[in-house]
């Protein structure tokens, strides 16, 4: 009777332990393997759109209007048909997915999320973005939101950038595979390595004004401030994507808002 108890507590304790990682692994969402700084994240920023419920926020066009100003990372004319606003994270996954310039860790998410240049379906929406602002047909505003935690230095390095008006150089280096592990594994939002921010967008932007406008302190209120919109237009993850009023939240594809583009350039 004795070894049969014990056999039963034995497993008891292996049934537990199991209920308790699948449980774990249930509530953190997926992990992709590039490093340990890939982790989880929440549903929230996953892109697969039959899955995604997210609470609609209630937004006007004035409020996006509103956005189009000197102070944000705005382009383009607020009084364009389409008025896109992405909320980002420069340390999010997703983030990068969308913005499609790191294909290594598009494959690395799934194949869902393989960029037709890689042989896959999915278009990455910021470039599709950027073009119809580049063709005066849509204005285009960027707004961080902390969806991972390590973008903060990253978000005051494009606002830097815009001042020479390079936002765009620095964005698309910033979203490479090489600007996805500086930002999570070097910087990781650490203001003693402004130095190795500087120099990893020297290509771009003269990296001695960018460590100057970064020790100076003059974007530090930046991540806030655009959290504090992120609220108003009812952030609940990164990225998040509004086309006029209309909110898409993840790393939708462009086909899948491209309807509304469409839609609203009649």
């Amino acid at each position: 009777m004795k070894e049969n108890n014990e056999v039963k507590i034995s497993f008891g304790g292996v049934l537990l332990a199991v209920l308790t990682i699948v449980g774990l692994v249930g509530t953190s969402g997926y992990f992709y393997g590039k490093n340990s700084n890939v982790s989880t994240t929440t549903p929230t920023t996953q892109a697969p759109v039959a899955q995604q419920q997210p609470a609609k926020p209630t937004v006007n066009i004035d409020q996006v209007k509103a956005l189009f100003n000197d102070q944000n990372l705005a382009f383009g004319n607020k009084d364009s048909k389409v008025l896109f606003v992405e909320f980002s994270d420069p340390s999010c996954p997703y983030c990068h997915a969308a913005a499609g310039k790191n294909g290594t860790l598009n494959k690395q998410m799934g194949p869902q999320f393989i960029l037709k240049a890689d042989g896959g379906t999915y278009v990455a929406p910021v470039p599709e973005m950027k073009k119809l602002v580049d063709a005066g047909k849509a204005g285009f505003v960027w707004v961080y939101a902390n969806g991972h935690g390590n973008g903060e230095m990253a978000t005051k390095a494009l606002y830097c950038a815009k001042e020479k008006g390079k936002f765009w150089q620095a964005h698309d280096l910033l979203m490479t595979d090489s600007g996805y592990t500086l930002i999570n594994t070097t910087v990781k939002n650490d203001k003693t390595k402004s130095g190795d921010m500087a120099q990893f967008l020297k290509g771009v932007v003269d990296s001695s004004f960018i460590k100057s406008c970064l020790d100076s302190g003059k974007y530090d209120d930046r991540p806030a401030t655009d959290m504090a919109i992120a609220s108003q237009f009812g952030f609940n993850g990164t990225p998040s994507f509004f086309v006029n009023t209309q909110n898409f939240a993840g790393a939708y594809s462009y086909t899948d808002l491209q309807s509304v583009v469409d839609e609203a350039l009649k």
